[in-house]
């Protein structure tokens, strides 16, 4: 399948699918002419990537990943290590914006206490 019906059939972006190619998440045949040629997997793995970035990974991580991906999708042993990382950097991050949240809180009531008008 040429770019464009990959395109349509994943709802992804030409640019976005070129991009995938670039960072080594997704691969193409070139023909005579230098167009790409994609084969019948390729929706299914575009999927995957989208899955992936959004569930946070980056690019790299998910070129890594690719190797121990299984026929449906999901993610062999060999990189649940990644996996567990990425998720404990996720509840981290909750978690420094929980306190952030909190804060920010605080300066608002403070400052609605102090100044009625405002309210």
């Amino acid at each position: 399948m040429k770019i464009g019906e990959l395109a349509t059939a994943t709802g992804t972006s030409v640019r976005l699918l070129r991009y995938y190619e670039e960072q080594g998440l997704l691969g193409s045949d070139r023909l005579d002419s230098g167009h790409r040629r994609y084969d019948e997997s390729a929706p299914a793995v575009v999927r995957r990537i989208r899955a992936l970035l959004d569930a946070g990974l980056p690019t790299r991580v998910i070129r890594d990943l690719q190797p121990c991906i299984r026929q449906d999708g999901t993610v062999a042993a060999c990189k649940l290590e990644t996996l567990q990382e990425h998720l404990q950097g996720l509840d981290d991050r909750i978690a420094a914006l929980s306190e952030t949240r909190s804060s920010l809180a605080g300066v608002i009531s403070a400052t609605q206490a102090h100044e009625p008008s405002l309210v």
